[in-house]
């Protein structure tokens, strides 16, 4: 059963505690990356069949594939889609950022290129559960932003890929699949096969052999983040039903053993409440082994004197997703420092953002919220300055540079700001 605190009995070290995956897996993963460097696609048909039981003669799903995965589905389920990835393309495109030129008096020419990224691999899970959601959210921010190829891998377990997964393929319009999971995979991402591309960033989430396999290959190819398990942390007052709060701590808690659900409430009585439907609402849940144990092990209900303390606990745990149910949410809205999506009122549970809303669900966690933002448009593009300077204007600007130079002992700084007008410097 989940514990019920107040504020002085949590020490520091236990608000702030989060389980991470237990075991050092880097020795393994430089060896499955080691071996993609050198084997290739020879190498992930081996590790196919090792760790997905498959037997891959083509590791790239044909296009065939993909349109019979979409008639397959159910038709409601790809009208579902279809809304999500247009409610996800209408959010991020108020993202996109736009070249600027700024020209000053003297002539100059300063100015920033938004380019796109060419290449982009997105990872999805499809081992004991397939996310079709993560197909829409990693894949439609990297088309808005004008990425030119997008190449997913995702893990064909017993040699089939999840027809739900191809079907989002489709919808979000991902360039190439390819049948391929693991750390094995991301290596084939970052170094390329003969037939899976060198990509120039990776996205998505993953097991803990994923994650450290992104955390390798970083400085090859560029990584959206190093993703933790799940987090939700609740502020509540009293007037939220019980069931309600319980229902959306078990909507984190059923991911992953090691999710955090954390509620912050001002109501003694309703925290009793909370504890009490958790236990009846985990009798019924389909994952209730997985559920319990992130409840158990990581769940926390913490009882202040207000909420404005709750709130202050909130931002210096910076979760992953923030519920804000409480009467008149967007009064406290200013009030949230560090949190990755935000849930405001009683009636956005977490999972509207995780699959509908259109905000993007690849969020910081392990309290990266701190210093880190949702995955965007902006992972997609990189950015280049440039710089023009007229004769009159590198004239009038030389010493000035020159001083800065010989200041930092860069002589030849110097010579070059000055030797174009004429007058020339020894170096």
């Amino acid at each position: 059963m989940i514990r019920i605190m107040r504020r002085g009995e949590v020490s520091e070290s236990e608000l702030f505690a989060r389980k991470v995956n237990s075991g050092d897996v880097s020795g393994v993963v430089a060896e499955i990356i080691a071996d993609v460097r050198a084997n290739g696609d020879a190498a992930l048909k081996r590790y196919n069949e090792k760790f997905d039981h498959a037997v891959t003669e083509e590791l790239e799903v044909a296009g065939g594939e993909l349109d019979a995965a979409l008639a397959a589905v159910p038709r409601r389920l790809v009208e579902v889609l279809e809304r999500s990835a247009a409610n996800i393309r209408a959010y991020h495109s108020r993202q996109v950022r736009h070249d600027y030129i700024v020209a000053g008096a003297d002539g100059s020419v300063l100015g920033q290129r938004v380019i796109p990224l060419e290449r982009v691999g997105l990872y999805v899970p499809g081992g004991t559960a397939a996310y079709p959601s993560s197909v829409l959210m990693n894949c439609i921010p990297a088309r808005i932003a004008g990425v030119d190829e997008i190449v997913m891998v995702t893990p064909a377990t017993g040699g089939q890929v999840s027809p739900a997964i191809l079907a989002a393929a489709r919808v979000a319009g991902v360039d190439r699949v390819f049948k391929v999971g693991g750390a094995q995979a991301v290596a084939a991402l970052a170094y390329g096969t003969e037939s899976v591309p060198r990509v120039d960033k990776i996205v998505g989430p993953g097991n803990a052999f994923v994650a450290e396999a992104k955390r390798q290959v970083y400085g090859q190819v560029a990584i959206d983040m190093i993703a933790g398990p799940s987090e939700i942390l609740i502020v509540s007052d009293a007037n939220t039903p019980a069931g309600w709060l319980a229902a959306d701590m078990l909507s984190q808690a059923e991911h992953d053993r090691l999710a955090t659900a954390i509620l912050i409430t001002d109501s003694a009585e309703l925290a009793v409440g909370v504890q009490q439907e958790l236990e009846r609402q985990l009798a019924a849940l389909p994952r209730e082994e997985i559920a319990r144990a992130s409840i158990e092990n990581n769940g926390k209900i913490i009882v202040t004197d207000d909420l404005s303390e709750a709130l202050d606990i909130a931002n210096a745990i910076a979760p992953e997703h923030l519920e804000l149910c409480v009467d008149n949410p967007f009064d406290y809205l200013g009030r949230v420092k560090n949190a990755g999506s935000i849930f405001l009122g009683r009636h956005s549970p977490e999972p509207v953002g995780d699959y509908l809303a259109g905000t993007n669900h690849t969020l910081p966690t392990m309290g990266t919220a701190r210093f880190s933002s949702p995955l965007s448009v902006d992972d997609f593009v990189k950015k280049s300055c440039f710089s023009y300077y007229t004769p009159q204007a590198l004239e009038a600007a030389a010493d000035d540079i020159a001083l800065f130079a010989d200041t930092e002992g860069l002589h030849g700084h110097a010579v070059s700001a000055t030797i174009r007008r004429g007058e020339g410097r020894e170096a």
